[in-house]
């Protein structure tokens, strides 16, 4: 598998300069691929490369910003119509130059990105405008979440999130989420279940730090839909993971009478590349049926000694009264770029439902 900065490729660059041919006739191509293939080019990564891209189609467009918008999005419906890169994230550049150089324009802006966002997500270019229009574009995503398109509707959460991984911050929509609850209750129950997971997504982020407004969500929803039941589902599972009192018991999760034996650490020593492996057993010792949401904490080692939790979900399915059921499980410790071991001790815990029930130790060694 290649780089992922190598989706700026010739024949990206080819498909790319074919479609601002056709609109743009005195486009120079040969001039453009000199631009973009400066001598630094191999050593840029994605991102760098993203811009670089964006930097120099904006030197080949017209030279006003609502003109060259216009050209934008008769690049686009080129690209359209000739079936490339239809959500493609090399065309990420597109978003990105409304978001370079559009800033200060925002009906010319906010139009272009409904449009944009059908070919290729912007829910990364509208953080600016977020940040500078505030309940101005809120309004407008509002908007958006009523839109026909599920692409746009999709925007309208995914671009509001308080948190959205990678993109900028926002910090008034993490102090208080009130201004995007009316878009989230337009699209409770979207047809799209791309929607609706970005929906989770956004419910999940406030959970974050306003824990009460989401069990208030999960009240007033509960039964709208099972779609709806499955957003909030979703949307509560850190709540879920940190045991949150209210949220196990809006799902009945009560611990009581659901008892853990015969918890064996099976590799009391790991190496890194290799699984920590367990079994443990959970009876339900009610006379009737029982939800049980089975769990396991991993308490990795960081840099500076400290032990630092992370929850993984193994089920969560009824019990019948009195059953007794036998659980084998791996863990990998296999090297990956978004985690670093470390060698010395851990712990791994057995949780059930949100009630955490044994600690056992283990070392990761070298």
């Amino acid at each position: 598998m290649g780089l992922l900065k190598d989706l700026y490729s010739e024949q990206f660059y080819n498909s790319l300069s074919a479609a601002v041919s056709a609109v743009l006739p005195s486009f120079g191509r040969a001039e453009f691929k000199r631009q973009i293939y400066t001598p630094d080019f191999e050593s840029k990564e994605l991102k760098e490369r993203m811009k670089h891209t964006t930097r120099v189609l904006h030197g080949f467009l017209p030279a006003g910003y609502p003109e060259a918008v216009k050209a934008i999005l008769n690049i686009v419906r080129q690209l359209q119509k000739t079936g490339i890169g239809e959500d493609g994230l090399a065309y990420m550049f597109i978003p990105d130059y409304i978001e370079t150089y559009g800033l200060d324009d925002f009906d010319t802006s906010i139009n272009a990105l409904e449009t944009i966002t059908q070919f290729v997500s912007c829910e990364f270019a509208v953080r600016p405008f977020l940040l500078k229009y505030g309940q101005q574009m809120i309004d407008q995503m509002q908007a958006w979440s009523l839109h026909p398109n599920y692409k746009v509707r999709r925007f309208a959460s995914e671009g509001s999130r308080p948190r959205l991984p990678w993109a900028m911050a926002i910090p008034a929509l993490k102090k208080d989420p009130a201004p995007i609850l009316p878009l989230l209750e337009n699209l409770k129950n979207d047809p799209s279940e791309w929607v609706r997971r970005s929906v989770a997504n956004n419910i999940n982020d406030i959970a974050k730090d306003h824990p009460a407004i989401v069990i208030n969500l999960a009240t007033r929803w509960k039964g709208f839909s099972k779609e709806t039941d499955a957003i909030i589902k979703h949307g509560c599972r850190t709540l879920l993971k940190q045991g949150h009192t209210e949220i196990l018991s809006h799902y009945g999760l009560k611990s009581e009478s659901i008892h853990l034996s015969a918890f064996e650490v099976l590799t009391p020593k790991v190496k890194i590349g290799d699984s920590l492996e367990f079994s443990f057993t959970v009876v339900n010792d009610n006379p009737e049926s029982h939800t049980v949401r089975l769990e396991y904490g991993i308490y990795y080692k960081k840099a500076n000694g400290q032990l630092n939790r992370k929850v993984f979900k193994i089920s969560e399915k009824s019990y019948e009264p009195y059953a007794k059921v036998n659980i084998l499980r791996k863990q990998s410790f296999r090297l990956i770029t978004t985690r670093v071991f470390y060698t010395g001790g851990h712990q791994l815990s057995i949780i059930i439902n949100g009630e955490e029930k044994e600690v056992k130790d283990f070392e990761v060694v070298a």
